[in-house]
């Protein structure tokens, strides 16, 4: 399981990080304040890394899918399926990240 500072995780954006284990790029995003989500950063369309959560969605720089930062449903094609969701804790200032959901 990773980990990442709360305090590193900005309201309405994210930090990137890895998953455990594969070495995955994972985006902790923090939509509302206490909140905390996780999704791949590996676009659904062809695999492409998404770039960090600006102005609330994630874009990736492939074919300019966009992804909602608080859900990872698509907003925009091509993409048609949601960035994968992993799961998360905070506990003690720290935002553990868990096993993929689904």
């Amino acid at each position: 399981m990773g980990s990442v500072p709360a305090s590193s995780v900005p309201v309405g954006g994210g930090v990137r990080t890895t998953a455990a284990g594969s070495g995955d790029p994972v985006f902790v995003c923090q939509p509302r304040a206490g909140e905390y989500v996780a999704f791949s950063g590996v676009c659904t369309h062809a695999g492409c890394t998404v770039n960090a959560p600006r102005d609330g969605a994630f874009v990736c720089p492939c074919h300019d899918s966009r992804f909602d930062a608080a859900t990872g449903k698509v907003l925009q094609g091509p993409a048609t399926a949601p960035l994968a969701r992993y799961r998360v804790r905070e506990e003690g200032g720290t935002v553990h990240i868990g096993t993929r959901e689904g």
